[in-house]
């Protein structure tokens, strides 16, 4: 198949796109067609045209659902996880390119250290790769100092069919795997905070924790948070005379 490099050729002669050509290129991205005509290149591959095709999460809309996808559990079993099992709790949600790798390890195995402080703020942490069940049980089985995570104090969800990475819009499809996503979800599975971040970059757990702190903060206080806000920092009334109080002490 040519790609969009490729120069239109007709019995062995590079050929110049002619208005025919341009008219039904438009036609067919209009039509979302795949192709028209073998000797047409629309200059989209198969992988913009999947793209276009993901479910697009919006933060404030309620979080994209999943159901029955295999997990391994903090105690070792494999059991079947759904989102709407956490239903009252918030929920964070991280996905991580793939197991026995490099930068993943230490992310998981920071996130499962302090699992702790994110029960402490009704805080459920799961973490998923395209991985299956058992390539995280047998990660798991690895200790931290040979590049496994250990017995991790978080559930490893196994996204084999790749739908949930999909539908949060991480999965690189090239890949196979997804990007670094971060996604918490409130009680009611609203979708609040989404970060994505590249491959070779970690996360912060710290900044995972404010987030979850700032969230929980606001929706209990019905205040806002301003820039750099911690766990004990003042907020401020959204109204424009009671925001007063915190400016003033700027």
């Amino acid at each position: 198949m040519m790609d969009s490099q490729t120069p239109l050729k007709r019995t062995g002669e590079q050929q110049p796109a002619t208005q025919t050509d341009e008219a039904a290129v438009h036609l067919a991205k209009r039509l979302k067609v795949t192709a028209i005509a073998d000797c047409v290149d629309t200059g989209a591959s198969a992988t913009e045209e999947k793209r276009s095709e993901h479910h697009c999460c919006m933060v404030g809309q309620a979080a994209p659902n999943f159901n029955s996808v295999a997990a391994v559990m903090a105690d070792g079993s494999i059991s079947a996880v759904s989102l709407s099992q956490f239903r009252g709790r918030y929920v964070l949600l991280a996905f991580y390119p793939a197991d026995f790798t490099f930068v993943c390890p230490t992310e998981i195995t920071s996130l499962s250290d302090r699992v702790n402080e994110f029960t402490a703020l009704d805080c459920d942490v799961m973490v998923c790769s395209t991985d299956s069940e058992f390539v995280h049980h047998s990660w798991r089985q690895q200790a931290r100092d040979k590049g496994g995570v250990g017995a991790v104090a978080v559930p490893m969800l196994a996204d084999r069919t790749r739908a949930v990475s999909r539908s949060y819009g991480v999965l690189c499809e090239e890949e196979g795997r997804a990007f670094r996503g971060l996604f918490i979800i409130d009680r009611e599975q609203v979708l609040r905070v989404a970060q994505v971040y590249d491959m070779p970059v970690g996360r912060s757990v710290d900044e995972a924790l404010r987030l979850v702190s700032a969230i929980k903060f606001a929706d209990e206080n019905g205040q806002v948070c301003p820039a750099n806000w911690h766990a004990g920092d003042a907020g401020i009334v959204p109204d424009i005379q009671q925001s007063k109080a915190f400016f003033s002490n700027q």
